[in-house]
């Protein structure tokens, strides 16, 4: 039965503790206001809630109740946030699929996430044929622009019943499933709950400077932390946010000037294109108030310049998704390339509140003296609840006590500074992009030609760093460099797939058999302060 108002709200309600929250307050308490800019297309909140209570009564007449998965697989858009919020009125769960994989990983994740609805961009009909007859859950599949066997999305909703359900969340339950690239060949679902999104959204405002006059950019991809995370903390502070559907550098230049754009989060490659932009430097930055970068390191020459050109408040977030994204900042003011700071620049700043970071020796278990190399532990109410239907890994991943080993490995100085040095894990970073070895080695092992392979990251002006696949070929075989890319380009996302192919005749392992990567990775980052990039 639906609930009025008068029912949901007894008075005016200004605490928001859920992500249903934010859409039922302020599309209450500010219906008039502007929520979503995307092109010439503009939602006020009032009607962003609307559509959403269209979307969440659609969907509990096809099945979806308390936890239940819903996917969405498009690029930046309105209809992101209508799923999303739909599914949050119904105390459901929105996946955002990555768009960027191939139809297998797709395929996989849709599984794997027990989704019951999908709903598919116009873009990505052709993955959604290959796929379609193996998804094994989902009763239900709608087509955004209309699809000759499938419901066009934005038809079926305008025909649903307006009025919020009325279901309430608990704390604890998930607001949001996000996928890992997988460190053993499968994704993994990170599951963040409400509690661990409310343990930061309250201290954006003081953080970021984020506010309900803010016009926020969302240029990164949502199905990420940093672009879907990113908007809800503007959200929740119930600002206009702008949608950048595909990010264009140029465009995005443009966007600023025309929007007047206040605040945005930016990976430092999308920070390094914009610096390229023709008249980039004579461009109208004066909106800008706050930028904050991360998801992958950035250089210090691009640093200085970003501070120079956008002449705006800079803020360094690191997390990762397992903490809900920030919990490591480095403020504005370390961001003076001629302070007596400025070699914070190279630090990713100190831990926000209420969080608590520790460098582990992983051999003894023991932490590290200041200034010694370990493996960043990190302990917050922002730590997820786990890994989607994986105990065994998350119980590799977050210790009795709480603590979750983030893989990277860094240093604390005397001031309580983190510094990333180095990945305990194999993990490479290309472009703000997670890519697994591991994941990228199982495809190339099933090559006819390639009798052992090594996946590694080397260093990239562009991208920051790319994978390199380092190849024993089968006695007697020939393969060229390009077929090897290109069996990886049908299989994988092509940012996990290697740009360059070197030859070996056998991979150095250690006694135990492991693969010597740090070995392998030596020649190509030799003279470099920081092995990543």
């Amino acid at each position: 039965m639906t609930a009025s108002l008068g029912d949901l709200y007894d008075s005016v309600m200004t605490a928001i503790t859920t992500t249903a929250g934010i859409v039922r307050v302020h599309g209450t308490e500010r219906a008039d206001r502007v929520s979503l800019i995307e092109g010439e297309r503009t939602l006020t909140w009032g009607q962003l809630y609307e559509r959403a209570q269209r979307v969440a009564n659609g969907f509990a007449a096809l099945g979806v109740g308390v936890q239940d998965r819903v996917a969405f697989l498009d690029k930046n858009g309105i209809a992101h946030f209508d799923v999303f919020f739909g599914a949050a009125l119904l105390n459901a769960v929105s996946v955002d699929v990555n768009w960027r994989l191939a139809a297998p990983e797709v395929e996989y994740i849709v599984n794997d996430a027990q989704a019951k609805v999908l709903v598919v961009g116009p873009d990505f009909v052709p993955i959604l044929d290959a796929i379609a007859s193996s998804l094994r859950t989902v009763t239900k599949i709608f087509v955004i622009g209309g699809h000759a066997q499938y419901d066009d999305f934005e038809t079926w909703l305008s025909k649903q019943p307006a009025g919020d359900p009325g279901v309430e969340a608990k704390a604890e339950d998930v607001a949001f499933q996000l996928y890992s690239s997988g460190t053993t060949g499968r994704p993994k679902g990170v599951m963040l709950s409400n509690n661990n999104f409310f343990a930061l959204l309250p201290v954006a405002k003081d953080i970021w400077e984020l506010s309900e006059n803010s016009v926020n950019m969302v240029a990164m991809p949502l199905f990420h932390v940093g672009g879907g995370g990113w908007a809800t903390a503007g959200m929740y502070e119930g600002c206009a946010s702008v949608i950048v559907r595909e990010l264009d550098p140029t465009a995005v230049v443009r966007l600023i000037a025309e929007k007047r754009i206040t605040h945005g989060f930016l990976v430092p490659a999308a920070l390094q294109f914009m610096l390229m932009v023709p008249g980039a430097e004579e461009a109208d930055f004066s909106s800008l108030q706050v930028i904050v970068y991360g998801a992958a390191p950035i250089s210090e020459e691009v640093l200085r310049n970003c501070v120079r050109v956008f002449k705006c408040k800079f803020w360094q977030a690191y997390g990762l998704t397992e903490t809900t994204g920030a919990v490591v900042n480095l403020p504005p003011a370390d961001h003076d390339p001629n302070g007596p700071n400025k070699h914070r620049l190279r630090s990713c700043g100190v831990p926000g509140p209420g969080v608590e970071v520790r460098i582990v020796d992983t051999d003894t278990m023991t932490d590290c003296p200041q200034g010694a190399v370990g493996e960043i532990w990190i302990r917050s109410p922002q730590v997820m609840l786990g890994y989607w239907n994986m105990p065994e890994e998350t119980a590799k991943s977050i210790t009795k006590d709480g603590w979750f080993r983030s893989g990277d490995a860094g240093y604390l100085d005397a001031d309580g500074y983190v510094y990333i040095h180095d990945r305990v894990k194999d993990m490479i970073v290309s472009g703000g992009e997670n890519v697994y070895p591991a994941e990228v080695e199982n495809v190339l092992m099933s090559h006819p030609a390639i009798a052992d392979v090594a996946v590694i990251g080397v260093p990239d002006d562009k991208w920051g760093e790319t994978p390199k696949a380092i190849v024993v070929r089968k006695p007697g075989v020939e393969v060229a460099e390009q077929e090897i890319i290109d069996f990886a380009r049908e299989r994988l996302a092509k940012f996990k797939c290697p740009t360059s192919v070197t030859w070996i005749d056998m991979l150095p392992r250690n006694p135990s058999g492991k693969i010597l990567k740090k070995d392998l990775r030596e020649p190509y980052w030799a003279g470099r302060e920081r092995r990543v990039n």
